[in-house]
């Protein structure tokens, strides 16, 4: 039998893979690379300690992408999360989220925000990280209410925020949002979102290749999205990109075909925004994000197999990739003495 190599959903790479990136070498991430990233959970910590994430998103039809970010959020290590929807449908909200607030949102029509009094609700409630757009209904308050936020107005300090799904879509049709743009973010686009925000700020996308299955393509247009967008764009699928506006590029390595269902995203967004608001950098909770976010598709790709996943399976598994990070992170501290080996997915780099 040929050998296999360990961990679901990894490609199977030859020896030379496994070598030390060069300088025009993309870096695959490995636990031990994101292991680090982890945000310290102190032992004295209460809720607060912990972040307080705000979660705009969902609509009568989409009720389910607010959910399962909230969910996931709430499993990636959020101290707080608060679900913000239109006034109208904050009953129905209310009756689902279990551990989660619900914040309304003023309407100028049933289901529609307004845009100007919610911004100022928005603001005045304390958190410290935003996710915006997840099943949003779409429509000129929507984008509105994006590009108010993305501006940050008189903020000092804007707390961070994840872009996706209709805040993304919202954004393809502002043209050169980018220089507006002050609120430090992570846009989180599939291959055809991120197609849409290329055409929406002048680049046309055929130039970037085949970005569904070409690595290098994937690679190279979405650093230089990040660059010219000054903001960091995780360009999600089969060895999703992350790439950050200083020009440095990431991969994960997870390949995994069950992840290819609705509302995965969802989840994507939910930990990214627990871990800004658990303090990280945009382009430290991107990484690590995403990568909890494929061990946890591989948890359950192994129990179930490469179909049948649903989105609503992943927080559950959340819990134990962090805490398998946890004791990889525990394991290369200074000092301490080192016991098993700790294994890396094949053409994964420091």
């Amino acid at each position: 039998m040929a050998e296999r190599t360990l961990g679901f959903g990894r490609r199977a790479t030859d020896a030379d893979d496994a070598a030390p990136a060069t300088a025009a070498a993309v870096p695959v991430m490995s636990d031990r690379s994101v292991a680090t990233l982890l945000p310290a959970r102190p032992v004295r910590g209460h809720k607060g300690t912990f972040g307080k994430l705000l979660v705009i998103a969902g609509s009568l039809d989409y009720a389910g992408a607010a959910l399962l970010v909230c969910r996931a959020a709430g499993r990636a290590g959020a101290g707080l999360v608060t679900l913000a929807v239109p006034e109208s449908l904050q009953p129905l909200f209310a009756a689902k989220v279990v551990e989660a607030t619900t914040m309304a949102l003023p309407e100028d029509d049933v289901e529609e925000v307004d845009p100007e009094p919610a911004l100022a609700r928005i603001l005045d409630h304390e958190h410290d990280a935003i996710v915006l757009g997840p099943g949003l209904r779409p429509g000129l308050a929507t984008t509105e209410l994006v590009r108010e936020l993305l501006g940050a107005g008189d903020e000092e300090s804007p707390s961070p925020i994840v872009l996706d799904a209709e805040a993304l879509r919202s954004m393809a049709t502002l043209g050169e949002w980018q220089t507006a743009a002050t609120r430090p973010a992570v846009l989180t686009p599939h291959p055809g979102e991120f197609a849409r925000l290329r055409a929406g700020t002048g680049v046309d996308p055929a130039s970037d290749g085949d970005l569904a299955a070409d690595d290098e393509a994937r690679s190279t247009a979405a650093r230089d999205a990040a660059t010219s967008w000054r903001q960091v764009v995780v360009l999600k699928g089969a060895r999703t990109v992350i790439a950050e506006p200083d020009g440095t590029v990431s991969v994960a390595p997870f390949e995994n075909p069950a992840l290819a269902t609705g509302g995965t995203g969802d989840v994507l967004a939910g930990i990214i925004g627990a871990l800004l608001a658990q303090g990280l950098k945009p382009a430290e909770a991107a990484r690590l994000g995403v990568y909890l976010h494929g061990m946890a598709g591989e948890a359950v790709r192994e129990r179930l197999g490469d179909a049948g996943l649903l989105a609503g399976d992943l927080p559950e598994a959340i819990p134990a990739a962090r805490k398998r990070l946890a004791a990889v992170a525990e394991r290369l501290r200074p000092g301490k003495r080192l016991g098993f080996a700790v294994g890396e997915p094949a053409g994964a780099t420091d």
